[in-house]
C-alpha cells in the first residue's frame, strides 16, 4: 500500500503523539508499505513555523529531511497532474494545503493517513 501522510499525521508520527490512532500507527509500521511526505506538507510546516504556529528544535530545512530519513518516509513532489485535478474538487473544504494533498492521493494511487474529517468529504482513498 502507498500511503501519503497529512501534515499532522507525520508531525504525530515524528513525535510519538497519543492523537495518532491505532489504526494509523500499524499502517505507518507495517514494513510493505510504502510512506511518503509531500512537498507540499514541507512548504505548510515551514510556513507555520515561519509564522510562529508550529514550534520545532531545528529550522524545516534540516528537521523535515532528517526525520523523513529517521521514520524512512519518502519524499513526493507535487506534480503538474495533481494541480490540475483541483478542478475536480468539490468546493467543501477551503485548506489548499488538504485539498492539494487529496489531488496527490488521488493522482499517484495512494491512501491519504488523515484524520481530518472534511477530508473524509472527498473522493478519495484515506484512512485513519
Amino acid at each position: 500500500m502507498r500511503i501519503l501522510l497529512d501534515t499532522c499525521t507525520f508531525l504525530w508520527i515524528i513525535t510519538d503523539d497519543a492523537r495518532l490512532s491505532d489504526r494509523a500507527r500499524t499502517l505507518f509500521k507495517e514494513k510493505s508499505n510504502e510512506v511518503y511526505l509531500s512537498s507540499v506538507s514541507s512548504w505548510e510546516i515551514t510556513l507555520k513555523f515561519g509564522l510562529g504556529k508550529l514550534n520545532l528544535p531545528l529550522e524545516p530545512k534540516r528537521y523535515i529531511p532528517i526525520q523523513r530519513t529517521k521514520h524512512n518516509i519518502s519524499s513526493c513532489s507535487l506534480n503538474e497532474e495533481a494541480t490540475l485535478y483541483i478542478s475536480k474538487l468539490p468546493d467543501i473544504h477551503k485548506d489548499p494545503f488538504d485539498r492539494m494533498l487529496i489531488c496527490q492521493a488521488n493522482t499517484s494511487d495512494m491512501i491519504l493517513l488523515t484524520p481530518d474529517e472534511f477530508i473524509a468529504q472527498y473522493p478519495v482513498r484515506y484512512e485513519w
